[in-house]
């Protein structure tokens, strides 16, 4: 989930291949510029920024898309992600309890996860 936000912003480190991170990036720059030619409100903003407010807006969307699908169900998250000192997964669930996308790595650089 965090490497997907890592993608959006711009901020993914995959070295790996440079060429398909290179295409990636352009459709996504061009996803972004579409988005910023039809959205009044955020016509005024870099790119990053749209980009960065794509996925803050965005972000419980892909989440549940990620976590709540038919053909994923009974499947485990691949952390225990939520209840704090209860360690609960996200098996069979959508959000954690408190009815929130995690967010303990969301936003740590990922060169720290």
């Amino acid at each position: 989930f965090a490497d997907i936000g890592d993608i959006i912003r711009g901020k993914d480190l995959y070295l790996v291949d440079q060429q398909s991170k290179h295409h990636l990036e352009n459709r996504l720059e061009t996803m972004f510029e579409n988005i910023k030619e039809n959205n009044n409100k955020i016509s005024s903003l870099s790119i990053k920024q749209v980009r960065e407010y794509w996925w803050a807006l965005n972000r419980n969307q892909v989440w549940k898309s990620l976590t709540c699908s038919e053909q994923l169900k009974g499947n485990k998250y691949f952390r225990q992600t939520c209840g704090g000192e209860k360690r609960t997964e996200t098996y069979d669930k959508c959000l954690c309890a408190d009815t929130e996308v995690p967010t303990n790595f969301d936003y740590v650089p990922q060169f720290l996860r």
